[in-house]
């Protein structure tokens, strides 16, 4: 006699969070400054403020600019406010912050823009699998908006999880 195949994953009562589709929209260019810096470690000020006249800043048009130093040169203050002068008529937004950390707190707005109302009290796995990279700061900021109102939070594929939390009996 066959027994009939029951999909306990199907009548589960989990519910798999799915992170992609929350991913931010990418609109950001990068300047670094050490591609203006005298041999890549001093900032010359009159060779700097020619660099930056001479820059086309149409290539940033409505975008998010990335304004950093991607090496170890002490750059004075006044520097990132002459960027921040040349390039705001051109820029949605400017922020002086490393790509990795810019990453990041996009996607922390956009956590904490989703409605979790329907996960209360709610057995929730958060998906481990996506076709683009989630940083980890994403998955903590998804796991402390859970915390006070999910039964329990397991991190992985509803075949494969790794249990994170349990709402404690009361």
């Amino acid at each position: 006699m066959e027994k009939e195949l029951i999909n306990r994953i199907a009548n589960s009562p989990l519910i798999t969070l799915d992170m992609e589709p929350y991913a931010p929209k990418w609109n950001y260019k990068i300047f670094d400054i050490k591609d203006y810096l005298f041999q890549g470690l001093l900032l010359r000020e009159k060779d700097f403020r020619q660099s930056l006249k001479d820059f086309d800043w149409s290539v940033f048009k409505d975008m998010d600019l990335l304004v950093f130093c991607s090496n170890d040169a002490i750059i004075p203050m006044w520097a990132y406010m002459l960027i921040t002068i040349s390039a705001s008529p051109f820029t949605a937004n400017i922020y002086h912050k490393s790509e990795q950390d810019y990453r990041s707190e996009k996607w922390t707005e956009a956590i904490n823009a989703i409605d979790l109302s329907p996960y209360e009290n709610k057995k929730m796995i958060i998906k481990g699998c996506s076709n683009n990279p989630i940083p980890p700061s994403a998955y903590a900021t998804i796991t402390a908006r859970l915390l006070p109102i999910a039964s329990s939070i397991m991190f992985g594929e509803p075949c494969s999880t790794v249990p994170v939390y349990k709402k404690p009996v009361a």
